[in-house]
């Protein structure tokens, strides 16, 4: 899910990704998420009342980005924001070189100014980005019942205050805006009744970034 969630943050008329400053806090909810929706993490309650996460016993997953993520939370109980710090700023460079093995970023070194080397990062034209961009529209726009991958990914995309950034695309407008807030609070629709314990992890974490996005603006002074 982190990949497909830095795919879509990819502005490809600009070759930046939205978002930019906080997005560690956004992957590294994509990797909870992904983690919480195939019940390998679970939520427990603290003793002051605050929501953990813990690692599910021998349910660690075999791809090295989740697996890192489930082994930070299987010594003990982690408090959501503390592994979101925790898991989120060391995922941008090989989440971003996954897409770019597979084509769907190309990345081109470069010279500012004749002298100063940079990396430009341009769309791969595979198609996928389109196809995960018109899956969120679908649901935001249209109205259209998420299976759960689909819902966590717009859910992310809503706490990540960078769904302005998508308009036209995704039209910013009150109904839309309405839409999203019910998504991230995890109203993803009566189809999604059986992953009901699922649905409530993941709506934890994509919350958790968005109180942890406030707290890094607040910070700032933004």
């Amino acid at each position: 899910m982190a990949e497909d969630l830095l795919l879509l943050l990819f502005q490809p008329d600009s070759g930046t990704i939205a978002g930019e400053t906080t997005l560690y806090y956004a992957l590294g909810g994509a990797v909870l998420a992904d983690l919480a929706l195939g019940e390998r993490v679970r939520t427990t309650k603290g003793r002051l009342g605050g929501v953990r996460v813990e690692a599910v016993p021998e349910r660690r997953p075999s791809d090295e980005i989740l697996g890192s993520g489930w082994d930070y939370l299987s010594g003990k109980p982690r408090d959501v924001q503390t592994a979101l710090a925790a898991i989120g700023p060391g995922l941008r460079e090989p989440v971003l070189g996954r897409l770019a093995e597979r084509g769907e970023i190309h990345r081109e070194k470069r010279k500012m100014l004749g002298l100063f080397p940079t990396t430009a990062l341009r769309d791969g034209g595979t198609g996928r980005r389109a196809r995960l961009l018109a899956q969120v529209r679908d649901v935001l726009v249209d109205g259209v019942e998420p299976g759960e991958r689909v819902a966590a990914l717009t859910a992310l995309l809503a706490a990540s205050k960078t769904l302005p950034q998508f308009d036209p695309e995704i039209p910013w407008t009150s109904p839309v805006i309405s839409r999203a807030e019910e998504i991230r609070r995890g109203n993803w629709g009566a189809g999604a009744a059986a992953e009901a314990v699922t649905r409530t992890v993941t709506a934890t974490v994509v919350n958790s970034v968005v109180v942890a996005l406030v707290a890094s603006s607040e910070g700032s002074g933004a």
